[in-house]
């Protein structure tokens, strides 16, 4: 809220340079930023009394917005990859997508890795769990479990993730 809309009896008003100025009406604390030709901004509301200041408003929205694009440059957001594998895969197949998941994984990535079910492979689901067991054993040193293997539908996946 700023200027006329401020509808408080009494406001806690700070200056432009930052002293506080005290406890005031909010028609008083608003001619005091008229005069200073700044606007009466409301930065804490939930307060008793609102805390009030004098500043420029279009300087201070400016800062905000700065100061929210760079929180959203610092934060990182983790992707989850996939890896693909089917019940009758062979070794060197295996050891390639295990390569393919370290490196997801040293990036600092999630890895889903799907066992995926066709046809008649639905039948032995019991005895391709091994698979993932084996694939998680074999990225011990890298990665942790996050979530263990759990069949669904056609697929059985399990996460991978950085291990701390």
């Amino acid at each position: 809220m700023i200027n006329e809309q401020i509808r408080d009896k009494e406001v806690r008003l700070i200056s432009e340079s930052g002293e506080q100025l005290g406890i005031m009406s909010a028609r008083d604390a608003y001619k005091m930023a008229q005069e200073a030709e700044l606007d009466l901004v409301k930065i804490a509301p939930t307060a008793k009394p609102p805390v009030c200041k004098i500043i420029d408003y279009g300087k201070y929205k400016y800062e905000l917005t700065r100061k929210e694009k760079e929180a959203k440059k610092k934060q990182k957001t983790v992707e989850i990859k996939e890896v693909r594998l089917s019940p009758n895969i062979d070794t060197n197949d295996l050891n390639t997508k295990m390569n393919n998941a370290k490196k997801f994984i040293s990036k600092g990535n999630k890895v889903k890795v799907t066992l995926r079910f066709r046809g008649r492979e639905m039948a032995h689901v019991h005895q391709s769990r091994h698979i993932l067991d084996d694939f998680a054993k074999q990225l011990e040193d890298v990665a942790s479990v996050e979530k263990p293997a759990k069949l669904e539908g056609r697929n059985m996946s399990m996460v991978l993730t950085v291990k701390r």
